[in-house]
């Protein structure tokens, strides 16, 4: 009998800036508008020449969501010589590809105009859906309202990019409206069929915030809404929890296929405290199953062809070195 086989991504995360429109009650990525806000282009290439000689094949591009709304920001945009961040964005994607990383960005909501100007310089895009469910934790936050991410979700789907959404566990949500979040992505992937995975994602409460005591959940929990997905979403649609943040090795037997993007180089700026673990520890997570690198595109969009011409050398080359490298 063959062993299940559980993925993971070998990456970089690089925050272009924690500058954000949205006030989530949970997050504690968002910072003010500063000195020091914006990721300067020497750091970010630093990263990115240590990650590929790391063999990091994925480069996670994120930041707040539409920080050019807040005040003054612009201003240090200007003093580095871009125009927006999704100039810069692109920028520094152009540049991790020229480092032989392929860029996923995960930047909140961008319009389609604004993706169809970033796809040729991404393998993959994201933005987690996180509840259909109208929550007090998103009150001032114009960018977490339901119809707008899946509307953005959508239109990833007709620009036939391969995309990573998922939902945030334990933010006001009931398990009636994880449940509805699930039938949102399942029907969204039936009409266009770019969804690669869906993340499942525990909150982890944070302190100053909000909600920093607010209730956790269960391993339980997270197992439930784990099944739950399996039996709801198409097979092709990968589930993926964060072992960083839960102890993954209790979950994996629920329908876990993968393990995310697991950085030997940078943290995880979102979840400070909870550090990466490392390749043998995912080795030891997975048990008596198969731990298989992958890229930040999976093998099915890569036989589709979807992805800009100019990245299919970058991609063949890191998907025989994958390959070479397991074999």
């Amino acid at each position: 009998m063959q062993r299940p086989v559980l993925t993971f991504s070998r990456n970089v995360f690089l925050p272009l800036t924690t500058v954000c429109r949205n006030r989530c009650g949970y997050c504690s990525f968002r910072t003010p508008v500063q000195e020091g806000c914006i990721m300067a282009q020497k750091e970010v290439e630093q990263t990115l020449r240590h990650g590929a000689l790391m063999r990091c094949t994925e480069a996670l591009f994120t930041f707040g969501e539409h920080p050019e709304e807040e005040p003054g920001f612009n201003a240090y945009l200007r003093r580095i010589g871009y125009a927006t961040i999704l100039d810069y964005c692109k920028a520094m994607c152009t540049r991790s590809i020229a480092y032989g990383i392929l860029p996923h960005t995960n930047a909140g909501i961008l319009t389609y105009e604004e993706m169809k100007q970033l796809q040729p310089v991404n393998a993959s895009m994201g933005l987690m859906l996180e509840t259909t469910a109208d929550i007090p934790a998103h009150t001032t936050s114009p960018g977490k309202d339901p119809e707008v991410r899946i509307s953005m979700i959508e239109d990833a789907g007709k620009l036939r990019i391969p995309f990573t959404t998922g939902l945030l566990l334990g933010i006001g949500e009931t398990r009636a409206d994880r449940e509805d979040s699930l039938f949102a992505i399942r029907d969204i992937h039936r009409r266009y069929g770019h969804i690669q995975e869906v993340i499942l994602q525990n909150f982890c409460p944070k302190p100053g915030t909000q909600m920093a005591a607010f209730h956790v959940p269960t391993t339980e929990e997270i197992g439930t809404t784990i099944r739950m997905a399996r039996d709801i979403l198409q097979n092709d649609i990968a589930i993926q929890i964060a072992p960083n943040l839960i102890d993954a090795s209790l979950l994996i037997d629920c329908g876990v296929d993968d393990l995310g993007g697991v950085s030997p180089l940078t943290i995880d700026y979102v979840n400070p405290e909870h550090p990466w673990p490392a390749i043998d520890d995912l080795k030891k997570i997975v048990g008596n199953n198969t731990l298989r690198e992958r890229l930040c595109i999976y093998p099915q969009f890569i036989e589709k062809g979807w992805y800009h011409p100019d990245l299919q050398p970058l991609i063949n080359r890191l998907a025989q070195t994958i390959k070479a490298g397991s074999s």
